[in-house]
């Protein structure tokens, strides 16, 4: 190799190990820029933040607070502002996991074009907050706040930013009902249910609720009652149609005359016990296009409710529109035909084929004891007949039919009221019973049958 070929092998080295150098030392450089940080780089009050607006893909939002907070693009559009003031406490302490200090090329980062702009103003200064990519390997965002630094948070802001309008408006809502004092269901038929807590005209302890019924007071079932209270509790008003209902979208949605209209009167207490008197109204109706049919689906019906006055006209499930709408006396009164407590028994007189038995009971340590002339007996399969003998369905329709089985019912209580139960024939699959001399329910056949081999197990023994 002669002696220029020579040299220009060692420039060539040279110049390559002069490359590397700087390239290592580039390295080493951009390296030193990256900080550990866990220095908090916004603080701000949330009670200071007068404007919030922000882009994120093809959502555009901007939202101002004066007496409370309101949306720029539509004045009406009720801002839930509990929900803003929720958003905004992420900037009470951002935390910066790591700073890169000065870089060269934010578009390493994302941050030349921004997956979310977020601008705000507190006080006297105006924010803009801008986030990069997502770091898969950090879990963690990239973001600038326009001072020249590049930051990664553990806190994506974008988790409370990826939001559309319709996440950010005051809902309805239905309250905790603590004591509820009287409500009035008007539909088909208007029933107006009381509390009573004590001095109800019923023979069962458990019942605080009676519905006015021909003028007199009848008593329901308390669990019955507390189910679809709380069915009205927990209906999901999310699904808004409109935030600024007037007449005509009243009509077009059936709520201007609707099918039901809910009125709880309730007492709410304060942490301090302090009662307030507050009531709640709720209008539900069907889409006034759709027919009801028979044997219909939850999810083929189509309905809709309204709170009180509110402008807010929500879509609300087949589901929750069935419950709902079971709102009468037969949907909220005892199933049960015997009207009393097992307990509280202390004598059954019976009428079977033509003959005559006095069944006699008694409240013992170890529980009811049933005794028939002087022999106590088998009280189990008695019990159960008579405690689930239970309505299929109410009518006022008198028997024709031939008496199956009758019973008199002697109540170890206050004056020891008695219960009349009569059980006739009504068709092969039902009987009719007669409560008190008033024709009540059809019961299913069996359940009639298992209380007749009840009580020829107990006088045949």
């Amino acid at each position: 190799m002669n002696r220029s070929k020579r040299l220009g092998l060692l420039a060539g080295l040279l110049v390559a190990a002069i490359v590397v150098t700087f390239g290592v030392s580039r390295y080493q450089t951009w390296q030193e820029d990256i900080k550990n940080s866990g220095e908090v780089i916004l603080a701000l009050s949330v009670d200071d933040v007068q404007s919030l607006s922000w882009d994120y893909e093809d959502e555009s939002l901007a939202f101002t607070r004066s007496d409370g907070w309101s949306y720029d693009g539509d004045e009406n559009f009720p801002v839930d502002g509990d929900r803003m003031d929720s958003m905004l406490t992420l900037f009470e302490n951002l935390t910066a996991a790591f700073v890169i200090e000065a870089p060269e090329d934010v578009a390493q980062y994302g941050l030349d074009d921004p997956t979310c702009t977020i601008n705000l103003t507190a006080g006297d200064t105006d924010y803009t907050i801008t986030l990069g990519d997502y770091s898969t390997m950090d879990a963690q965002r990239y973001l600038s706040i326009g001072d020249g630094n590049v930051y990664l948070v553990e806190t994506d802001p974008l988790d409370t930013f990826d939001v559309a309008l319709s996440d950010l408006i005051l809902h309805d809502t239905v309250p905790t009902f603590q004591q509820v004092n009287q409500f009035t269901l008007e539909g088909e038929e208007t029933l107006s249910v009381d509390y009573v807590a004590e001095g109800g005209d019923s023979y069962r302890e458990d019942d605080v609720y009676y519905a006015q019924v021909d003028g007199a007071q009848a008593p329901l079932d308390t669990s019955r009652v507390e189910n679809y209270l709380a069915d009205l509790e927990y209906l999901g008003l999310t699904d808004y149609l409109t935030y600024t209902a007037d007449e005509g979208d009243l009509a077009a949605y059936g709520l201007d005359d609707p099918e039901l209209r809910v009125t709880v009167d309730y007492t709410e207490t304060d942490e301090e016990g302090n009662e307030t008197a507050r009531t709640f109204t709720l209008a539900v109706s069907r889409d006034p296009d759709q027919e009801p049919v028979e044997d219909e689906e939850a999810e083929d019906i189509t309905a809709y409710a309204r709170v009180g006055e509110s402008k807010l006209i929500y879509q609300i499930s087949g589901a929750d529109y069935l419950a709902l709408m079971a709102a009468g006396y037969d949907d909220l009164r005892h199933t049960e035909i015997l009207p009393a407590d097992f307990e509280d028994l202390s004598q059954v007189d019976v009428t079977l084929d033509g003959v005559d038995y006095t069944l006699t009971l008694a409240e013992e340590e170890e529980g009811m004891t049933l005794s028939y002339q002087d022999q106590e007996v088998e009280i189990t399969d008695f019990q159960t007949a008579l405690e689930t003998l239970a309505a299929d369905s109410f009518t006022e329709e008198q028997p024709t039919g031939q008496e199956e089985i009758a019973l008199t019912v002697h109540l170890d209580l206050e004056g020891q009221p008695t219960v009349s139960i009569v059980l006739y024939r009504y068709d092969g699959s039902s009987c009719l019973a007669v409560v008190d001399g008033q024709p009540t329910a059809l019961v299913a056949r069996s359940a009639v049958v298992d209380l007749v081999e009840a009580v020829n197990a107990v006088v045949l023994n």
